[in-house]
């Protein structure tokens, strides 16, 4: 007899939720051994009783970190053939492999006039990618194929964590176009054999980024809002021989900003000003504009516009900041491997320490040779100096190529330079672990609803003749009613994801 009350009561509850409007399905939120007999499934507050029972009823925070790789290099305009893999492979430390890879190139074509002014090509960038993705997943016996890139006018995909799902993710390639295979190749097949997947690729004249993650990443994390721009302030202001193009993602709770630039060049006095002016366009002007998409998030907060509006951002490339010393002493100290007595001349960490454009911002510390600039390629003497060649320039070695980080949540555990003599600069890297929020509810109920309700739908008008009751009648008109009072428990199940 209790059990047929029972049954009977949990059948008037799904009726309750589901029989009005269009969610007309079982209720997979609360299962009738769940449900007291006590309670009373025809009272309008029941809902809110019975989801008050949970002990917390707020998201609760977990704490994740994800080994990051951050690396930067000017690679001189030219292209990447097959011996530059060992250079990668060493470049990108495979033995102790990250969970996200993000690198920085600059000059991935010469800077000349029919570049910087005529057309965009995205070939090199491909070429690149390719690269790149066969270095990455072939150590692990994996076929080298990245997968196809969708080309998207925003540069905006969202990566929801899906388990159970078995369609092929579509990753976003910024404005690239998409790579093309020999021979057809099943999406799902490329991304069930590869260990990394490009997330993010962009390109502006010579200046490059590529985001790489570990696939089973995309399926274990809610990754979302994976935007691109890129600004351009090189000749004139507004051509891009100089600039940045930047990558904006959120990961769980936590967004990210990575920025990879190449700002002026010149170790004259006052050129440090050109590239302070150039660092705050970069800033002014970089924007990541909302989408229709972007309120449907389940993420607590709606997406960063700014650079400065992530949690955690890293800003890397060929800054070129030189040193304030005459290159003969500034060689001599590089001879003695005096690292930190030629610091107190590095530009950049002036900077930082007078208040400059980056001031606040972290740099771990550098235990190595300057990265520029070198005499040529295949080459392991700076460029200049009193016994230079005829007709070779005269540089004083700098620190050119750097990474930076800003935010709370990151720890860096390395910052090193590869030998590769590819090109005039030295490739350099850095290890991070980034903390992320994880937002998950104690509430069973909640994330179960919102499967079905990712989205909440605005207020539905009254119609004439309608009354109040009926216009509380079905789930989604309860939920915006709680919400609109800033009821915990809704706020709780519109940012869940499962």
């Amino acid at each position: 007899m209790e059990g047929e009350s029972h049954k009977s009561k949990s059948s008037r509850f799904r009726k309750y939720w589901f029989t009005a409007g269009k969610l007309k399905r079982p209720d997979p939120c609360c299962p009738s051994n769940e449900i007291s007999d006590g309670d009373d499934y025809e009272s309008e507050n029941f809902l809110e009783k019975v989801l008050s029972r949970s002990v917390d009823m707020a998201p609760y925070k977990l704490a994740n970190e994800l080994r990051i790789f951050v690396g930067t290099w000017n690679v001189a305009g030219r292209s990447p053939i097959g011996s530059l893999a060992v250079d990668l492979d060493d470049w990108l430390n495979l033995k102790d492999a990250a969970d996200l890879y993000v690198l920085g190139f600059q000059e991935i074509v010469p800077l000349q006039t029919r570049t910087v002014v005529g057309a965009e090509d995205t070939t090199k960038a491909t070429n690149w990618n390719l690269l790149i993705g066969k270095i990455l997943n072939d150590k692990y016996g994996c076929p080298w194929l990245t997968p196809m890139m969708t080309n998207t006018a925003t540069g905006d995909e969202d990566y929801k964590r899906n388990k159970d799902s078995k369609r092929p993710r579509s990753f976003a390639g910024g404005d690239q176009t998409p790579i093309k295979f020999p021979g057809r190749i099943p999406a799902n097949r490329v991304m069930g054999g590869s260990r990394y997947v490009l997330l993010a690729s962009k390109k502006m004249v010579g200046v490059f980024i590529s985001v790489w993650i570990k696939r089973d990443l995309v399926r274990k994390y809610y990754i979302s809002n994976v935007k691109v721009c890129s600004v351009a302030c090189g000749i004139m202001g507004y051509l891009g021989n100089k600039g940045s193009v930047s990558v904006s993602m959120s990961i769980e709770g936590t967004s990210f900003c990575f920025v990879a630039a190449h700002l002026a060049s010149g170790e004259k006095k006052g050129d440090e000003r050109r590239r302070n002016r150039q660092v705050s366009e970069i800033f002014r002007r970089t924007f990541f504009a909302r989408t229709p998409k972007d309120d449907c998030y389940p993420n607590p907060r709606p997406p960063p516009l700014t650079i400065l509006g992530h949690d955690q951002i890293f800003w890397f490339g060929d800054l070129n900041y030189r040193l304030y010393l005459e290159d003969s002493f500034a060689r001599q100290l590089i001879k003695e491997q005096e690292w930190e007595a030629l610091q107190e001349f590095d530009q950049l960490r002036k900077e930082q320490e007078a208040g400059g454009v980056f001031q606040g911002w972290r740099e771990g510390n550098i235990e190595f040779a300057p990265t520029y600039k070198y005499s040529s390629s295949n080459c392991n003497r700076y460029s200049g100096g009193p016994l230079r060649r005829t007709g070779e320039k005269q540089r004083t070695p700098a620190w050119c190529d750097r990474i930076l980080w800003y935010g709370k949540g990151v720890r860096q555990l390395s910052y090193f330079r590869s030998e590769s003599k590819f090109s005039d600069h030295r490739p350099v890297s850095a290890q991070f672990l980034a903390q992320i929020e994880l937002l998950e509810s104690t509430n069973p109920r909640v994330i179960a609803l919102s499967k079905f309700l990712p989205c909440i739908p605005p207020p539905k008008q009254m119609v004439k003749g309608e009354t109040n009751e009926e216009a509380k009648s079905t789930l989604a008109a309860l939920m915006v009613k709680d919400r609109e009072e800033s009821s915990p428990w809704v706020r709780n199940s519109y940012r869940t994801n499962i």
